[in-house]
């Protein structure tokens, strides 16, 4: 089978490693061979520091599956005006390992040890929409992202 691929401590480690050297803190191995793909697969590496904006995703077929593969992440669920509605600690060693986030609903992930998921979400890829990044959160870059970054860790410390 030419086509197969294992995911091996390896390619998690590597992928990491290029995560920690990037400037957003965060990488992807794409497991789809195409941005047109029906369904959109792929490791996504985050590090601690590293700022994902609340969004949410508005097509029908774009719930998230986000599991764990390596680390601790944290995901902070909004209601529209941004009020928190959940905390989820998703742990490479439980109790809670995975989580689906169903389409219109604001979320963000922050890494609280050097973690790789796996995500699945329908495709084709499309970059966030204006309407679908949260308009009571700071953009990526601003400076006002790393302060709200320390919010949401400091919300996610009890979870």
């Amino acid at each position: 089978m030419s086509n197969t691929l294992a995911v091996d401590d390896t390619m998690i480690d590597d992928l990491l490693a290029q995560a920690m050297a990037s400037p957003r803190q965060r990488k992807n191995l794409n497991f789809h061979d195409r941005e047109s793909h029906p369904c959109q697969r792929l490791l996504n590496a985050i590090v601690p520091g590293s700022y994902v904006r609340p969004h949410r995703h508005l097509l029908d077929n774009k719930e998230e599956f986000m599991i764990v593969v390596k680390g601790c992440l944290g995901v902070v669920l909004y209601d529209a005006s941004g009020v928190v509605t959940g905390k989820i600690k998703l742990d490479e060693n439980g109790p809670v390992r995975a989580v689906s986030i169903p389409t219109g609903v604001f979320h963000t992930a922050v890494a609280l040890k050097p973690t790789v998921i796996f995500e699945a979400k329908g495709g084709p890829y499309a970059p966030h929409s204006p309407e679908e990044q949260a308009p009571f959160a700071p953009a990526e870059g601003s400076p006002e992202a790393q302060h709200y970054l320390r919010q949401m860790e400091v919300l996610l410390a009890d979870v």
